[in-house]
């Protein structure tokens, strides 16, 4: 037999039940005797959040900013910015909760996403149709402007390894920017990808996938991912379309036809890829060639016969699941729903295996209708916080905060409430975890942003 090092224990050593790769797939997950070191400082963070309280709020008159849609934290933590609705970016040190510096005419329109590429640069994008590059060193003027888009900028997304710039709005275009070529005049960019009523576009953490959502209720994933090839319409290996499903059922394939989009949320003129497209075969019998198209309708609980609209799409900060949040084509429900990636061989050789498989969910707060809430997970992927009504709670996968992987239902099963939050008096449409301190911050309708610290 194999001989054991003194600090394999038994039931995870290479010598155990499934040898020596199910011990390796062990380690990779944090399990057995080598865990990641992280893994204890953020066991003891999540622990700190059962005292979490409000710490301070900024509020600044709505006059200047109007709504708050979206809060990005500085990747050392040390600068929280703020998307407003009235063209304004606001900048704040997080600790002592002072404001740092307006950028009062960030764009012509309303301000949507920010996302830091490093330490001191940023990008904001905007309902102008422009994306800006910032830089924290001197913010009295712009790093550039970039011009391509030709409706709503939505969202922002950053390849570290390739510094490739990604963003996606109403327009239904996903474009790349070059930030390696970027002079006073912009960066050097290309449409990547096209599909109708496009929501959010997201990358997984080391950038193999993309996840494309829309408000017609598909969620779109490209699987290995090449961000320098251009996808044009009918280029790209479509895969038969799949419903997402909650059991281990997952060899029934179903899909759903074009519907019409009936949330006041999103309006353009576009739709989803037509019956006749999904129906194109993988171009590589038992695989997925680079950039081949997945088509999803997630299911939703209670949405079974009803359209949904899939309004915000974030994924876990180690790749294992995507986390939505779904509202009824009627606006009468919302749900915030963890489905889990599956990774594995395709169920058959012209379509791929159902990558998604919900694993957690609950009904969130109906208040806000119109309105996008943003949630997000925490650094170490155990806690996700989500806008409910007037302020914010903390969903664990159960009542300990475990890792999603230690947890995983045989069936959906309720995301488990861990603390509840409320500081504001107008209605949550976005909230974020400081990825370095045990902070949360959240920002409303009316323009207030409140930090959430523990206190004892």
């Amino acid at each position: 037999p194999q001989p054991r090092s003194h600090a394999d224990p038994a039931d995870t050593g290479p010598a155990a039940p499934g040898g020596l790769f199910a011990w390796l797939r062990g380690r990779c997950l944090g399990r057995g005797a080598a865990v990641d070191p992280a893994r204890d400082t953020f066991g003891a963070m999540t622990g700190l959040y059962g005292a979490i309280q409000p710490a301070d709020s900024v509020s600044l008159s709505t006059r200047t900013h109007g709504a708050v849609f979206n809060l990005e934290y500085s990747p050392d933590g040390s600068v929280l910015t703020v998307a407003c609705e009235q063209t304004e970016v606001l900048l704040f040190d997080p600790i002592s909760s002072k404001h740092i510096k307006t950028l009062s005419e960030a764009h012509e329109d309303c301000v949507n996403n920010i996302r830091f590429l490093d330490n001191r640069l940023f990008a904001t994008c905007s309902d102008d149709t422009t994306i800006a590059l910032w830089d924290l060193r001197k913010l009295n003027t712009k790093v550039c402007t970039l011009h391509g888009h030709t409706s709503w900028v939505k969202n922002i997304e950053y390849d570290t390894n390739t510094r490739l710039l990604v963003t996606s709005g109403f327009d239904g275009n996903v474009i790349i920017w070059d930030t390696n070529r970027c002079t006073e005049d912009g960066c050097p960019h290309k449409k990547f990808f096209h599909t109708r009523f496009l929501m959010r576009m997201r990358l997984t953490p080391d950038c193999s996938k993309m996840l494309i959502s829309t408000s017609s209720g598909y969620l779109l994933i490209l699987h290995d991912l090449d961000l320098n090839k251009s996808l044009e319409v009918g280029s790209y290996p479509i895969l038969r379309a799949r419903r997402t499903t909650s059991s281990s059922d997952i060899t029934s394939s179903g899909s759903s036809g074009p519907r019409a989009v009936g949330s006041p949320c999103h309006q353009n003129n576009s739709g989803p890829p037509s019956e006749k497209t999904l129906s194109r075969p993988s171009q590589r019998e038992g695989g997925s060639p680079r950039n081949s198209l997945e088509v999803l309708t997630p299911e939703v609980p209670g949405e079974r016969d009803r359209g949904n609209c899939i309004t915000s799409l974030q994924l876990h900060p180690k790749g294992w699941a995507t986390l939505l949040r779904c509202s009824s084509n009627t606006d009468d429900q919302e749900w915030t729903c963890v489905y889990e990636f599956q990774e594995g061989a395709p169920v058959r050789p012209v379509s791929p295996r159902c990558s998604l498989r919900l694993t957690h969910c609950i009904e969130e707060a109906n208040v806000g209708r119109g309105y996008i809430k943003e949630l997000c997970f925490s650094p170490d992927g155990r806690m996700i916080s989500s806008p409910h009504g007037f302020g914010i709670r903390l969903l664990g996968f159960d009542a300990h905060c475990s890792e999603l992987v230690d947890c995983l239902p045989r069936e959906a099963s309720p995301l488990r409430e861990i603390r509840s939050l409320y500081s504001h008096n107008d209605v949550v449409l976005t909230t974020k975890f400081s990825p370095t301190h045990c902070q949360i911050a959240s920002g409303c309708l009316s323009g207030r942003v409140s930090l959430y610290q523990p206190k004892f």
